[in-house]
């Protein structure tokens, strides 16, 4: 039988998830392969990367997508859960759900939303015109989108003071301290004055930069920036960085905008694509090589 694409795979998925129990992916994987009756060459069958089966991708892709619309969640590392919402949508026994039909959720549209601007002009490549290449590129974005939704998820689970050290490795890897073995460090404890870590700002160590990291899901305002900037000017500092894994309030952007001690933000979008683009967090996965016809090598004097 033929290996069924994510968005076919969504409701059954889903069903799968309704006794309410945890369930991990290789749970789901195995559940799907019988429910649609792939044999063992099925299963192996792999991407073009040779690195991965093609079910368990797309069973992948659509745990995601429904857990990005709110009707899974996931629990803990490794495991996925149905939502109340998740419950009642299956209640109303649709026939099918699929892109299209998540798009009704609020969370969904916002995830959609995210995704770089890749809008529905660029969706209706993938199946009209697009040549090889723009679809090589259309798909690497969309798994980009991915693995920033993946690493955001990650970074919300982790410990407090495990996300505090992320982030000193991550300004570490941006190139600050240079390869000081004191670069940078975690100082959050009581009586830091909100003050979650520092780092050197150059390599001989000339000024520092303290660092204010907020593992938090909702969005950070102008008192929690003001706060900040309180806490820099108490360690007579005029730089600092106020990391989040949401968002900043229109106030708390232009407040600190307008300041005379300099305050960057990087809200949660920002975040990911530092880490991934710093190789923080993230590993090597494969590497397609594209060759092309060498002009030069064939022109005739």
């Amino acid at each position: 039988m033929p290996i069924p694409d994510y968005q076919t795979i969504m409701l059954p998925l889903l069903s799968f998830a309704a006794d309410g129990k945890p369930h991990n992916i290789t749970e789901a994987i195995q559940f799907i392969s019988e429910q649609f009756k792939l044999n063992d060459l099925d299963r192996k069958e792999l991407l073009p990367s040779g690195r991965q089966p093609i079910i368990d991708n797309r069973v992948g892709w659509a745990k995601t997508y429904l857990a990005k619309a709110g009707l899974l969640i996931s629990p803990r590392r490794g495991f996925f859960l149905i939502t109340p919402l998740g419950l009642d949508i299956l209640a109303k026994k649709p026939t099918k759900i699929d892109v299209k039909y998540l798009n009704q959720f609020p969370d969904f549209q916002e995830f959609r939303s995210l995704r770089r601007k890749k809008d529905e002009k660029e969706d209706a490549k993938i199946n009209s015109t697009a040549t090889p290449e723009e679809l090589i590129e259309l798909g690497f974005k969309q798994y980009q989108e991915k693995l920033y939704s993946d690493l955001m998820e990650r970074l919300r689970h982790v410990d407090p003071k495990a996300f505090e050290k992320v982030m000193i490795d991550l300004l570490k890897a941006m190139g600050y301290g240079g390869f000081r073995p004191d670069a940078g460090t975690v100082t959050g404890r009581s009586g830091d004055e909100g003050i979650d870590g520092e780092i050197k700002e150059d390599k001989l160590g000339l000024d520092v930069i303290r660092i204010q990291a907020k593992r938090w899901g909702r969005v950070v305002g102008r008192p929690e920036v003001q706060t900040f900037v309180g806490a820099l000017a108490g360690k007579k500092t005029k730089r600092g960085i106020f990391i989040t894994t949401s968002g900043f309030t229109k106030e708390a952007i232009e407040y600190a905008s307008n300041l005379d001690t300099r305050v960057i933000l990087i809200d949660g979008v920002e975040l990911t694509k530092l880490m991934v683009d710093y190789g923080v967090g993230v590993a090597d996965h494969f590497n397609y090589r594209m060759k092309k016809i060498d002009s030069d090598y064939f022109n005739e004097e």
